[in-house]
């Protein structure tokens, strides 16, 4: 008995050293094709920046409220003269719903989008001395937003970044590339910023999204075009 618990000891010793080299090696090979990943987009995209046009913290917030299932070129049309019209909060809260939908028409879903800009303009006036918040937790106070538009604006307002900004695009080529196997964005955000250098994290959005735009379509991907087709598990696979 005691001849059988000592070789079952030594056989969990070694099964424990096994799984841990397996996972350094795991780790390894992942940390090795993210960085590939990483070196070839940005010799793709270089002087990378978000597509989006703002001149400060509430701009950057409306802007990327409205960029909600809408191109960013479609985004900036709109506010080109949007920003015009709305200088201020009051600007907003002030304009009949009806009227901001007509402004904002265009980028789609504009009733639910006025709604939340309205809404929002009420709260940073009463709340927040009428100043977009710079943390990410009086950021998700306010309607419409969720750590995808949390994590834009904080990056791109205020410099600091708190995670990783998944909309559709990040969401389909992180998976496609075999980086994460959930599809709720919140645990994506989590997979990425496991094997994503914190440094760059907003870059790595801006790097998936402008790929996802010129590459890897949702439904007609150029595989035969892309940088990544030698890392990407999902390659050639559609069509």
């Amino acid at each position: 008995m005691i001849i059988n618990l000592t070789l079952l000891s030594f056989i969990n010793i070694g099964l424990s050293k096994l799984l841990t080299i397996l996972h350094q090696i795991s780790g390894s090979m992942v940390d090795d094709k993210v960085k590939k990943i990483i070196s070839l987009l940005k010799n793709e995209y270089p002087g990378i920046k978000t597509a989006l046009s703002y001149s400060d913290p509430l701009e950057l917030l409306i802007a990327t409220i409205l960029s909600a299932q809408c191109t960013d070129k479609q985004v900036n049309e709109v506010t080109k003269n949007l920003f015009k019209k709305y200088r201020t909060l009051q600007d907003y809260i002030k304009t009949p719903q009806e009227e901001l939908e007509k402004d904002i028409y265009s980028t789609g879903f504009y009733r639910n989008k006025a709604k939340n800009i309205k809404g929002l303009s009420e709260i940073l006036v009463n709340d927040f001395d009428s100043k977009v918040p710079d943390t990410m937790e009086n950021l998700l106070k306010l309607p419409g937003v969720a750590r995808k538009t949390a994590n834009i604006v904080l990056s791109g307002a205020f410099g600091k970044i708190e995670g990783i900004a998944v909309d559709t695009h990040v969401k389909r080529l992180s998976g496609r590339l075999g980086l994460t196997a959930n599809t709720n964005p919140e645990k994506i955000e989590k997979d990425l910023m496991k094997i994503i250098p914190m440094d760059i994290w907003d870059i790595f959005t801006l790097l998936l999204i402008n790929h996802g735009r010129k590459v890897c379509d949702a439904r007609k991907p150029l595989c035969h075009e892309c940088v990544l087709n030698k890392l990407c598990p999902s390659a050639f696979k559609f069509g």
